[in-house]
């Protein structure tokens, strides 16, 4: 696939407060394309998981509009999956079990027996956990949750996989562990990932773009896009100037709107969206 996958346009999200109308997202663009792999970071509040919904299906846009391979959506698709940072396992049921619960989905095209088999078999195996199958989530660490969640969406075969904060929780280690896990799946089914992060260097590591957005009517403040190949483990040096200007992005997009922001040179290429938060300061 060469196409966009998933492509948003002017999506518009808010609610009725007793303050009165919030806007949350306004007027928000992306295009997604096949092997991609586009962060989101943002201060708490500004609309990051609600975002995220949307482009999911699970929550409708005031204005705007989504589609995937195409067509417009307006309800969970087939092709889309999303990882939470809870993996939200089912502790009755097995391993194997959870990650074939997917597959029962409403938005899911009825597949048969051996199908089924055969999906759930491979996306176990990607993930490494053949030999826990039997399980059941009580016996797994936090690690292997998440590697049940990452497989639960696997057995779907998804073109976009939404994920947010899913690694939140781990420990460093874990956390560097499936940080990889997920570039090699993406890499191997030419996945569009979404990813919902507070960690900059998690986003740097694993994106080939990453959006920020801050608290003003239009949501995305800036976009750099990172060029390095992977991995990225061994290339902090080359990345600090980039963590640096997207760290005093991050602090300038916190503040309520009507704040400035100024371009900070780095060695990378930075794209500031045009029409978007804050205008350059003069």
């Amino acid at each position: 696939m060469s196409a966009v996958v998933l492509e948003a346009r002017q999506i518009t999200l808010g609610y009725a407060r007793d303050t009165g109308w919030q806007s949350v997202l306004e007027g928000f663009d992306l295009q997604l394309m096949p092997g991609e792999v586009v962060s989101v970071l943002g201060p708490s509040g500004v609309g990051k998981s609600s975002l995220l919904r949307v482009l999911a299906g699970l929550q409708t846009a005031h204005a705007g509009s989504v589609s995937v391979l195409g067509q417009p959506l307006s309800a969970p698709h087939p092709r889309v999956a999303v990882a939470f940072q809870d993996p939200s396992l089912l502790p009755w049921l097995s391993l194997e079990s959870n990650v074939a619960f997917g597959l029962d989905f409403a938005s899911q095209p009825t597949v048969s027996g051996a199908e089924r088999k055969a999906r759930v078999d491979q996306a176990i195996a990607e993930v490494g956990l053949q030999h826990a199958r039997g399980q059941y989530p009580a016996q797994l660490s936090g690690g292997m949750a998440q590697r049940v969640a990452l497989a639960r969406c696997l057995a779907r075969q998804p073109h976009v996989l939404l994920l947010d904060e899913p690694f939140g929780a781990l420990d460093e280690v874990t956390r560097a562990d499936m940080q990889q896990l997920l570039l090699k799946v993406i890499e191997r089914h030419n996945t569009a990932a979404l990813l919902i992060t507070h960690d900059i260097d998690e986003a740097l590591l694993l994106s080939d773009r990453i959006l920020l957005l801050g608290h003003s009517p239009a949501q995305t403040v800036a976009q750099w896009r990172i060029d390095l190949a992977q991995p990225r483990d061994e290339r902090i040096d080359e990345l600090g100037a980039l963590r640096i200007d997207i760290l005093k992005t991050l602090r300038r997009a916190s503040r309520k709107p009507d704040a400035v922001i100024d371009p900070l040179p780095n060695s990378l290429e930075r794209e500031h969206v045009p029409g978007r938060l804050y205008p350059h300061s003069t």
